[in-house]
């Protein structure tokens, strides 16, 4: 052994992790999704690229290449269409939320029907997220059917995807990128013989409410939705080498004779984040200086700072658990994937953790909204759920895998939103509770939408403000500014504490603060104090204590918030089985395989459960009645609680069980249907199993699995400011490189370091290697 400083291992100099310092890079084969045939189906063949506000959908049809295009802030609803309410009630109900209270006291119980007949109203232009449209491009010498030359590719590295094929002795390459620094989607067609290429680009859309004009090498379109007058343009520009472009009285732009041609697309709306208008500037001017300042640019420099900006943040990250990729197309290695057992199954598992990183990459970057239940991808006007924002898990789960898998900066869109969400939850909290602080119910969408609606099972659950608040402060954990934890996660974190300090009530079972009424997200009754609806108000309150102090907020607040917590009613109990109660009473069936296990929220996401502790076994009691099915987004979440378990072998398989039925061709999750939280909360579940640090001491290999006995993970970032590169053979750690962001204190634990656990003083910018 060595030590250095008291640390086992050598010290030596290092730059901080987060500035993104290139890790090492898997073979570019590995990290690719590969067909060897056009997609026929958008939801289960279409390869997704992203720059955050823009998205595209790429088919690589032959004669035809189509992209499905989107702009994640075209939506109906919202102000300008009919009746639009925020879900605020429509006309006072004095009296009607205590009521429902007194019932829950006295009777017990109420069906969700009959709640939401006292506390519910329908949807009033609630709205859904739209397609923007279809680039259209018509090939005249395109051969009708592939043939064994045909290659359609995403390489996840690059964020670049491609389409190859071989026609009457040419080789033609079709590629297709979205660019964050430049606001564009951007696609090129070449072929190695002078002269081969030619398109005609045309724009359609489902919805009759757009005009497209094409003049010189320029295609605009214009419109506005009929549902609220939302103002939207597309502008698409034209480049050749050699060759001609022309543009027809149709709204068409036709290539001849190039040798290469690549276009530039850029769309906006009149979209703003600020109540009550959500209106901005008409799009026009930021459009067209976008698509012209790409278009004054060549190709090779526009992908250049594409490759470099999204390997800046791609690249942190590698991992290696021993796989092989075969040379098989994507969808045939999904189909015999077996569970892990060979190196082709390590393969899928290695890309589908990075997979879950590409899309939050491409669907959540500064400048738009966050990723929805969609991601920023939809085909159609009226996607399922709306592709709204479900707040009842799965905006959250969208980001749980953000911070541990180095890609903090792709939360910036979160944190607005939830920002941005305040003005209307004060109003939602004075209209529907009477009360101070913001609330928001279970879904929500970017129009401040934060009141109720009619579906029984689904319209109530005001704790989603507070669980919003969460992952702000795990942003705070991590990197440790408190700038940012003053500026932008305190405020939103203390009025979501003002909330529910006015809105407990004193529970005449026991004299503890509980929620009323209380529901555990789709599944049984409502009642007082169901377990999901307690853990989770813990958690705002333990949080937003924890960031009084740092900051030395008042000790008034202080004092308030420690009563609380003192007199709340955790959410914490043993039921007769064993199980952990999803409800204050002891209700719960042993046969109960409902997809939601909300009531382990203490475990994941929340901090309050121990591994090893009485009610980690309880948790660990329910999520075995539970079972191993459920939806795509469920089983993900149950990859994360087994890590949390520390069973790697469980939380293994509840990722193969993910990736044998839950998961589509193109590798996107689906629910069914497609519904991308999955994939955001499996890579998040990987990450688990590797590296936690929720407690505060980091732990290296909590839950690795039997499957994966040798490997190495590189730039994983834990809670404190560390990034960690851990390498492992036989099932324990090897080699831990640790780069510290922060100075602080550490503590470290892993069977590499004698006793089990080591803590030192880390120095900011400093490196610190632990071998044996």
């Amino acid at each position: 052994m060595k030590s250095a400083l008291g640390v086992t291992g050598a010290l030596t100099l290092g730059v901080p992790a987060i500035s993104g310092a290139t890790a090492a890079v898997n073979p570019s084969d590995e990290l690719t999704l590969r067909y060897q045939t056009p997609a026929a189906d958008w939801e289960r063949e279409s390869l997704p690229i992203g720059s955050g506000a823009l998205g595209a959908s790429v088919f690589g049809t032959l004669a035809t290449e189509r992209l499905t295009l989107n702009e994640k802030t075209l939506w109906t609803g919202g102000p300008g269409a009919a009746g639009y309410d925020h879900g605020n009630w429509t006309q006072p109900r004095p009296g009607v939320l205590a009521s429902v209270q007194q019932r829950l006291d006295t009777e017990g119980k109420l069906t969700p029907e009959a709640v939401v007949a006292e506390l519910g109203q329908p949807k009033h232009g609630f709205g859904a997220y739209q397609v923007l449209g279809d680039l259209e491009l018509a090939v005249p010498d395109a051969p009708s059917a592939p043939d064994g030359s045909y290659r359609r590719t995403l390489d996840l590295a690059s964020a670049l995807a491609a389409v190859t094929y071989t026609h009457q002795g040419v080789a033609y390459t079709r590629e297709f990128f979205a660019s964050h620094p430049g606001k564009v989607i951007v696609g090129r067609f070449s072929a190695d013989q002078p002269g081969k290429i030619g398109f005609t680009l045309r724009y359609t859309s489902p919805r009759a409410d757009f005009t497209a004009t094409a003049s010189g090498d320029r295609l605009t379109v214009k419109g506005a939705l009929q549902d609220n007058g939302m103002r939207f343009e597309t502008q698409i520009r034209v480049r050749t080498n050699g060759g001609r472009v022309s543009a027809g009285a149709n709204g068409t732009l036709t290539v001849t004779g190039a040798n290469s041609a690549w276009f530039v697309l850029a769309a906006g709306t009149d979209y703003a984040d600020t109540y009550p208008r959500y209106r901005g500037a008409d799009p026009h001017r930021a459009v067209t200086g976008a698509v012209d300042a790409a278009a004054a640019r060549t190709y090779d420099a526009l992908r250049t700072d594409h490759m470099n900006d999204h390997g800046a943040l791609f690249g942190r990250v590698s991992l290696d658990i021993g796989q092989q990729l075969p040379d098989l197309p994507t969808s045939q290695l999904l189909a015999q994937y077996t569970g892990g057992a060979s190196a082709a199954d390590r393969a899928l598992e290695a890309l589908f953790f990075q997979y879950g990183r590409y899309l939050l990459i491409a669907s959540s970057r500064a400048g738009s909204l966050p990723a929805n239940l969609q991601g920023v991808w939809n085909n159609v006007t009226n996607p399922p759920w709306s592709a709204d924002y479900h707040v009842n898990i799965n905006l959250q789960m969208n980001y749980w895998l953000a911070e541990v898998t180095n890609l903090a900066e792709t939360t910036t869109p979160y944190d607005r939103y939830v920002e941005a969400m305040r003005a209307p939850g004060r109003v939602s909290a004075r209209e529907i509770f009477g009360s101070a602080g913001w609330v928001v119910q279970n879904e929500t969408n970017p129009f401040g939408f934060t009141g109720v609606h009619n579906w029984a099972t689904s319209f109530w659950f005001p704790e989603a403000a507070a669980w919003l608040t969460q992952q702000l402060y795990d942003h705070y954990r991590f990197n440790g500014s408190t700038d940012y934890l003053r500026s932008t996660a305190y405020p939103v974190m203390k009025e979501a504490a003002e909330f529910w300090l006015a809105n407990l009530r004193t529970d005449p079972r026991d004299g503890k603060l509980v929620v009323t009424p209380s529901y555990s997200p789709e599944h049984g009754d409502f009642t007082a104090g169901a377990a999901m609806s307690q853990q989770i108000v813990h958690d705002l309150f333990t949080n937003t204590l924890e960031a009084a102090r740092t900051l030395g907020d008042t000790p008034g607040f202080r004092t308030r918030l420690e009563t609380a917590l003192r007199d709340l009613d955790p959410g914490l109990r043993i039921g007769s089985w064993g199980q952990l109660q999803e409800w204050k009473t002891d209700v719960d069936s042993r046969t109960d395989d409902h997809r939601h296990v909300s009531h382990l929220f203490a475990l994941h996401p929340g901090r309050q459960i121990v591994a090893g502790s009485t009610w980690a076994e309880a948790a660990k009691v329910s999520l075995t009645a539970r079972g191993d099915g459920g939806t795509g987004w469920s089983k993900a979440w149950k990859i994360n609680f087994w890590a949390r378990l520390r069973d790697g072998d469980h939380a293994h398989k509840m990722l193969s069980e993910q990736l044998k039925s839950s998961t589509l061709p193109n590798l996107w999750d689906t629910h069914p249907p497609f519904q991308i939280d999955g994939n955001f909360g499996a890579t998040s579940g990987v990450a688990e199993m590797l590296v936690q640090s929720q407690h505060g001491p980091i732990e290296i290999l909590p839950a690795l699995p039997a499957s994966w006995p040798n490997g190495r993970v590189t730039g994983l970032r834990a809670r404190g400011g560390a990034t960690l590169d851990i390498s492992w053979s036989g099932g324990r750690a090897s080699r831990i490189t640790l780069r510290a962001s922060r100075t602080r204190d550490l503590t470290l634990r892993s069977t590499l370091l004698p006793g089990g656990e080591r803590t030192f003083r880390a120095t900011a910018g400093r490196t610190y290697e632990f071998t044996p």
